[in-house]
C-alpha cells in the first residue's frame, strides 16, 4: 500500500471583501477612523449649507453668517462632550443615567468656586482657570462615585431615578440660600443662591491667551493671533467673532480628544468587559470579572467627562446659576445620542451636531430670518389665526407659527423622536458593528507547509 507524498493543494478560496477589509476597515476597504471622519464632515457640510442659505436668502452678511456658524459649532461641540460620556454609560455599558445635568452643575459650579475672584459679591478662591477646569473634572467624577455606590445595587429603571434624584438634589443644594454665602475654615465662599454667581470669563480668557501676548490684547497678537486676525481681515469678520472662533475650535480639539480617549476605551479589554455588561451582566459575573468595581470606574470616568462639558459650555458666559440644570438638559442631550445612535460614538458626534443645529437652533434662526425678511401679522392667539384661514387669509395663522417656532422646536423634538422609533430605531449610526477583537482575525494567513512548526498546544515539556 503506498502513500501519497504530494502536498495537499492550497485553499485558494476567494476571502470576501468584508473579511479582506479587517475589523477596522469599512466594505469599501477604507479605515473605520477614515469613514468616521467622512461622515462628520459630510453632517457639518449638511448643516452648516442649510444655515448659509437661509442667512444668504435673508440678506446677512458674511460677517453674520460666520458667527451664527460658530454659535452652532459651539453649542454642537458641547453636546458632543456630553453626548459621547452618556455614549460611555449607556451605549457602552448599559448604565441609564438621566442625572446628566447634576453633574455638568458641579464641574460648573466647582470651577466657579475655584476660580471666583476673592473680593466678589460671592467669592471664590481666586485661582487659575486650569486649576478650576481641573478640580471641576475631579469634582464631578468624585459625585459620580458617591451616587454610583448606592445606585449599583439597583438595576434598569430604579438605576435612572436615583440619578435623576441625585441631579435634582445637586441643583436644590446650589439653589439653597444656605450656600449663598458661606465659609470653610474661615474662607469665604458662596454660590449666589438662586441668584447664581459670577467667575472669570472661560471664552476670553482662552482665546485672549493664545491670540495675545500674555492674554492682553494691548500687548500684541502671537504669531497664532496674527494669524486669525488676519484672516478676519481678509473676510471682513470682527475680532470678537475671531476670538469666538479660536474658543470654539479649542472645544472642536477637545471633543476630538475625547472621541479617541471614548473609542481606544471602547476597543480595549476593558471595553468589551463593558459590552459584556450591557449586554449580559450575570454572564460577565459568571466569567469571573468584577462587574461592580467597573461599572464604578465607567462612571466615574462618565461623569468626569460631563462636569467637563459643564465647564466648557457655561464658562463661555462667565456665569452659572442652577436653572441652567434643569432635567431637560439631560433629555436634550438623550435625544442628541438617539439621534446618532447607541453605542456609536460618530454617531454622538452626528446626532450632537444635528440636534444643535437643525432642532434646537435651527427653529429660533428661521424665526429671525422670517421677522427680518417679512412682515407677517402677530395675531396673541392661535384661534384668531384659525379664523382668519377661515376667511382665506393664511397670513395671521403662519404669522403666529413663526412667532412660535422656538416653543414648537419641543413638538419638533416629538416628532423627531417617533420618525426615528418607526423608520430607525437604532439611530443614525447605531446599526455599525464593532469588532470584538482588536486583532484582524479575518486576514489571510500564510499556508503551512507539511514541515511548518506547529504551535504547543499547552503540554508542558519533560
Amino acid at each position: 500500500m503506498s502513500h501519497d507524498s504530494t502536498p495537499p493543494p492550497e485553499d485558494t478560496a476567494p476571502v470576501e471583501p468584508e473579511a479582506a477589509n479587517g475589523p477596522d476597515s469599512d466594505p469599501d476597504g477604507r479605515p473605520r477612523w477614515l469613514e468616521d471622519v467622512f461622515i462628520i464632515v459630510k453632517a457639518t457640510v449638511l448643516v452648516y449649507g442649510l444655515f448659509l442659505v437661509f442667512g444668504l436668502a435673508a440678506g446677512l452678511d458674511f460677517n453674520g453668517i460666520v458667527s451664527t456658524l460658530q454659535s452652532v459649532t459651539l453649542l454642537a461641540a458641547s453636546f458632543a462632550l456630553v453626548v459621547l460620556a452618556l455614549n460611555l454609560h449607556w451605549g457602552y455599558t448599559g448604565l441609564f443615567n438621566i442625572g446628566i445635568a447634576g453633574f455638568m452643575a458641579v464641574g460648573a459650579y466647582t470651577m466657579a468656586l475655584t476660580t471666583a475672584p476673592t473680593d466678589a459679591s460671592f467669592p471664590g478662591l481666586g485661582l487659575p482657570l486650569w486649576v478650576g477646569v481641573i478640580a471641576g473634572t475631579v469634582a464631578a467624577a468624585i459625585v459620580g462615585f458617591v451616587v454610583a455606590l448606592p445606585a449599583l445595587r439597583l438595576r434598569a429603571d430604579y438605576f435612572a431615578i436615583v440619578t435623576l434624584a441625585a441631579a435634582e438634589v445637586i441643583r436644590l443644594v446650589y439653589n439653597s440660600s444656605a450656600l449663598r454665602e458661606f465659609s470653610v475654615l474661615g474662607v469665604a465662599l458662596g454660590t449666589g443662591g438662586g441668584q447664581g454667581m459670577s467667575f472669570p470669563n472661560l471664552r476670553n480668557t482662552v482665546s485672549r491667551w493664545i491670540m495675545y501676548a500674555d492674554g492682553d490684547p494691548t500687548a500684541g497678537p502671537t504669531v497664532v493671533g496674527s494669524a486669525f486676525l488676519r484672516v478676519g481681515e481678509v473676510l471682513e469678520v470682527s475680532p470678537s467673532v475671531v476670538e469666538g472662533w479660536v474658543y470654539t475650535l479649542v472645544l472642536v480639539v477637545l471633543v476630538a480628544f475625547v472621541f479617541v480617549v471614548v473609542t481606544r476605551i471602547g476597543n480595549s479589554p476593558f471595553g468589551r468587559v463593558l459590552k459584556a455588561i450591557r449586554e449580559d451582566e450575570l454572564a460577565a459575573r459568571s466569567l469571573g470579572k468584577n462587574t461592580d468595581h467597573v461599572k464604578i470606574k465607567v462612571f466615574m470616568l462618565g461623569c468626569a467627562f460631563m462636569g467637563l462639558a459643564g465647564i466648557v459650555w457655561q464658562g463661555r458666559r462667565g456665569y452659572v446659576d442652577p436653572n441652567l440644570f434643569l432635567p431637560i438638559i439631560t433629555f436634550y442631550i438623550f435625544i442628541a445620542l438617539i439621534i446618532g445612535g447607541s453605542g456609536s460614538n460618530t454617531g454622538s458626534v452626528v446626532g450632537a451636531l444635528l440636534f444643535a443645529g437643525l432642532l434646537f437652533e435651527g427653529p429660533p434662526f428661521v424665526q429671525r430670518i422670517v421677522d427680518a425678511t417679512f412682515d407677517l401679522p402677530r395675531p396673541p392667539t392661535a384661534y384668531e389665526g384659525f379664523v382668519a384661514l377661515g376667511g382665506l387669509d393664511p397670513m395671521p395663522l403662519l404669522g403666529y407659527a413663526v412667532g412660535e417656532l422656538p416653543n414648537l422646536r419641543f413638538v419638533l423634538f416629538g416628532a423627531v423622536l417617533v420618525a426615528l422609533m418607526i423608520y430607525r430605531p437604532d439611530g443614525m449610526l447605531g446599526h455599525r458593528n464593532e469588532p470584538a477583537s482588536p486583532i484582524d482575525l479575518t486576514k489571510a494567513q500564510p499556508p503551512r507547509t507539511r514541515d511548518a512548526p506547529v504551535a504547543d498546544g499547552g503540554a508542558d515539556d519533560e
